[in-house]
């Protein structure tokens, strides 16, 4: 079974939206998760404009609570995808050794393999902000799935 581990600052915007979407291209013999670099949401459900633009998709994340990043999930996932460069830089400061590091990965590198580019961080901006990072994160999620379900 693989475990896959999505990764945004406060867990309530971009890594749950992922996390549901990855989800639903998967079978159930995946395992994913999410979590963030902060621990502001701890406890929290997603942001409601996450939740909105999920629904709008067919996906419900409501259920979804934050949780911060810990050293440990380097044991449990063999794959964590990170939405920014802070992101991959904190999650990193937390590595023990390469092999916790070479499980790091900019989830837009599988669209644009090796530009680590971001997904923006939408909490402060609209709610077109939100429907932005859900377009990216389905394309790159679509790619995740198919890699993994393919086996290549």
């Amino acid at each position: 079974m693989t475990k896959i581990l999505m990764v945004c600052l406060g867990n309530i915007c971009r890594s749950p939206l992922a996390e549901g979407i990855l989800k639903s291209k998967l079978p159930d013999s995946f395992t994913v998760d999410s979590a963030g670099t902060a621990n502001y949401h701890t406890g929290n459900q997603p942001d409601k404009r996450s939740i909105a633009v999920g629904r709008k998709y067919g996906l419900d994340i409501s259920n979804l609570k934050g949780r911060q990043f810990k050293v440990s999930d380097f044991d449990v996932f063999e794959l964590i995808y990170v939405m920014d460069e802070s992101n991959y830089n904190n999650v990193v400061k937390l590595a023990r050794n390469d092999k916790d590091i070479s499980k790091v990965k900019f989830i837009l590198n599988e669209v644009y393999p090796n530009q680590n580019y971001d997904v923006p961080d939408p909490y402060y901006g609209g709610d077109q902000g939100f429907e932005n990072i859900y377009k990216m994160l389905d394309e790159a999620c679509l790619i995740i799935a198919n890699t993994l379900i393919s086996g290549k």
